[in-house]
């Protein structure tokens, strides 16, 4: 594979000596002068659109009837206005207007926002001011480049109101992930678009080596790429593609390098800073590149152009576009997370201690147990995590080159980080288990927090809807809307009674969820996760995590990190502020999925301030660039997102999942869907002193009519004749004394199978935690 290299076989040599002449291309060979001023203007204007978008998130007439691209006129000019017709004109409308753009600009009038705006628009200024000295001082000259990016302007806006899109995950077509490309990063017209493909594919690449000697790969860079690869009418592919073997070139390179002695010297010095003990199975799996020794910089570009094959740039041009990153071993090993702030037994053992079971643990490297019939589905992570336990430890075996193939695979890295949240628990594979769904075009890892508390939550939430009292309760709550239920306080009173199942369970994990996600931000801010942009996904209180994150990041002034949030069912304020907020620290998409059905949701929300709305329950206003999803049609229950994670995914075109563990959730889904129904019957069945009628397959019987057979249950525990279920309607739920006696009878039984439940799980999760010990 890696013909430039030392190690490469003299066969190779002789005859990669022969294609030399062919694959030394560059940006300066296979464009004329005006084509490479076509690049630099290209990449000047990609980014003053980035910073327009920036500046829209502080904008108080975004989203509003006018264009955000003027200045809204007054509600006076707009009835004076001769193409309004003041007899038709909706008055109230234009005083809602007005009402709004007052608070917006008291909102944005606050000196903390003033400051956020500030330093966002410091921070992209600054980060577009090195970009395109890099990019000039390659293409034709830093003066020329910078001339461009102060006369370049932003393409207007497609849309200046809010993404909304109502969908059925489980019905809907996926949008593709190259309509949603354009979609979110309109092309913008370049001559460059007519070149011939092979041409526009090496333009990319030789960007993205370019975006990495700067030293980092953060979100913002990412974003461009994304635009490039629009604007240059590729697909997404073709950059995915490109990142995956770009970081296999450079960690492959580096990995076939030098330095037992060094490596035995690093392990004696990090022996009691833990600096080497990666026991969580975190992105500083490429902590080996840090210890190999010096590398030349023709050698880690050869590798990079060996494994890059035919994109045909050639080992001198590519050594050149990477600049410093190509000739030290430390920038390339900080780059994936093995310097600095890295996932290391030391950061979360400090974590653990304010946040109990924090702990990122890497999804793809176990068997899915979605697609797997392996049942000890966290066996294969378990060994990884063993495999990287503290080396210097033991001192009598040194760390070395033969040791870091079983450590560290390069085909496993990627540049970008993938971070699901789990918001409840049932057992202790919940917390990698959802996350099956994703691909493999990011390092994915699922975050693991607090697990009896989350335990506690997802047993209790079951309880509470596998009660007698909130199928009766279910009944009379469709017959409002969930807003009227949180306003009114009109919850039935038998639901009230078992509330205790559920309200302190949900207090206390949804206070650890907000702490958990300052840990985050920090873990972030430290660089956990390399220099390397990363995407957080979260539903229930997994979304919870991602709000306390952003805000934290943004209250820190930490732009840059996080590329993508997607928050699911997210029990978290929906006031614009707060969003405008998370917004200013997200580089692409900020996407808000709700369910106005999530009876469940809305209960457990109840007691908290609900004059600032529910994330979860309803869309997010006036703010165009956060996406909302609407789910209504499909989640009419809170527990159904743990199944609908990657369906969801998949319906608004994100770029990597899974399809075949989408199925198999599906099949997971329909599962439980059947089960709540077979429930559902029986509660019925129950409350008119019948059971309903199964065939030998163990599967309901039904009547013409679609209706499930019952039959009458005698006090002596015998049945009688088989009815339908409309049959025998005379016989209602009791309700009165005995009524509120018989739930707290419930509210107590219940209390102790979440218990005995919970217990079950932590002993799972103890025993995982000794597997891994071994």
């Amino acid at each position: 594979m890696f013909k430039h290299v030392p190690w490469a076989s003299h066969e190779d040599k002789k005859q990669e000596e022969g294609k030399h002449e062919e694959e030394e291309k560059s940006l300066t060979t296979i464009l004329n002068i005006d084509q490479r001023g076509d690049l630099t203007l290209l990449i000047a204007s990609i980014m003053a659109s980035m910073r327009k978008t920036v500046e829209m998130n502080f904008d108080a007439n975004v989203a509003l009837s006018s264009s955000p691209s003027k200045p809204a006129a007054s509600e006076d000019e707009k009835i004076m206005n001769k193409d309004t017709d003041p007899a038709t004109a909706d008055v109230n409308k234009l005083d809602e207007e007005k009402k709004l753009k007052e608070q917006r600009q008291k909102e944005l009038a606050a000196p903390k926002m003033k400051e956020l705006k500030e330093e966002a628009l410091r921070f992209i200024d600054q980060w577009r001011s090195n970009v395109i000295e890099r990019i000039g001082s390659i293409v034709n000259s830093k003066e020329e480049a910078s001339s461009q990016l102060e006369s370049a302007h932003a393409k207007a806006p497609t849309s200046s109101a809010t993404q909304d899109k109502k969908v059925n995950p489980i019905e809907t077509e996926p949008e593709a992930a190259d309509t949603t490309l354009k979609e979110l990063f309109p092309p913008i017209d370049t001559p460059l678009s007519s070149l011939e493909e092979p041409t526009r594919i090496l333009i990319l690449h030789s960007t993205l080596l370019l975006l990495l000697s700067l030293e980092h790969y953060i979100a913002p860079s990412r974003v461009l790429l994304l635009y490039l690869t629009s604007s240059l009418h590729l697909p997404l592919s073709v950059l995915t593609d490109d990142e995956e073997k770009t970081a296999k070139g450079l960690l492959e390179a580096a990995k076939h390098m030098s330095g037992e002695s060094e490596t035995q010297k690093k392990a004696e010095e990090n022996k009691q800073s833990r600096k080497w003990k990666v026991g969580l199975a975190s992105v500083a799996g490429a902590a080996l590149i840090g210890v190999t020794g010096g590398l030349a910089a023709p050698l880690v570009a050869a590798g990079v152009g060996s494994v890059m094959g035919g994109l045909g740039l050639g080992a001198t041009a590519a050594a050149g576009y990477l600049g410093a990153v190509a000739g030290s071993t430390v920038i390339v090993g900080g780059l994936f997370g093995a310097y600095g702030g890295k996932m290391t037994g030391e950061m979360m053992d400090a974590y653990a201690k304010e946040v109990s079971d924090f702990a990122f643990l890497p999804v793809k490297e176990k068997p899915n147990p979605l697609t797997s019939t392996n049942k000890d589905a966290s066996s294969s992570s378990a060994k990884h995590e063993k495999e990287i336990k503290d080396p210097s430890s033991d001192t009598s075996k040194p760390l070395s080159t033969s040791s870091a193939t079983a450590i560290d695979d390069p085909s496993s890295r990627r540049l970008r980080v993938t971070i699901g949240i789990s918001g409840w628990l049932t057992e202790a594979a919940d917390v990698t288990t959802p996350w099956d769904v994703l691909g493999s075009n990011a390092e994915v890892f699922a975050l693991r927090y607090e697990l009896e508390a989350l335990m506690n939550l997802g047993n209790s939430m079951q309880a509470m809807i596998s009660s007698a009292a909130w199928g009766y309760a279910k009944s009379e709550m469709i017959k409002h809307t969930i807003f009227a239920e949180l306003t009114a306080a009109l919850w039935p009173l038998a639901l009230l009674k078992i509330s205790r199942l559920v309200d302190n369970p949900f207090s206390i994990a949804k206070s650890r969820s907000d702490k958990a996600g300052e840990l985050l931000a920090d873990a972030l801010i430290n660089k956990a996760q390399g220099e390397r942009p990363v995407t957080l996904i979260g539903y229930s209180l997994g979304a919870r995590v991602i709000y306390s994150c952003l805000m934290s990041l943004a209250k820190r002034k930490a732009f840059g990190l996080v590329e993508s949030a997607v928050l699911i069912g997210a029990p978290c304020p929906s006031s614009t502020g707060d969003w405008r907020v998370m917004r200013s620290v997200v580089a692409s998409r900020l996407v808000n999925v709700y369910s106005e059905n999530d009876y469940i949701l809305g209960f457990l929300y109840r007691t908290s301030s609900i004059q600032y709305g529910v994330a979860g329950l309803l869309k997010i206003e006036g703010l165009p660039d956060v996406m909302n999803v609407d789910v209504s049609e499909t989640v009419s229950g809170h527990l159904r997102y743990r199944y609908l994670v990657g369906s969801i995914l998949k319906t608004i075109g994100f770029e990597d999942v899974d399809l075949k563990a989408v199925e198999a959730e599906a099949v997971n889904l329909k599962k439980m869907d059947e089960e709540e129904e077979e429930k559902s019957y029986a509660d019925k069945a129950k409350a008119q002193g019948q059971s309903i009628v199964k065939g030998v397959d163990g599967k309901i019987l039904f009547d013409k009519e679609g209706r499930p057979l019952m039959e009458k249950v005698w006090k002596g525990g015998k049945s009688g004749e088989e009815k339908s279920e409309g049959e025998d309607k005379d016989k209602p739920v009791a309700k009165g004394k005995d009524d509120k006696d018989g739930a707290d009878d419930e509210a107590e039984r219940l209390e102790k199978v979440v218990q005995e439940k919970t217990q079950q799980g932590l002993l799972q999760g103890m025993a995982q935690k000794l597997h891994i010990s071994r």
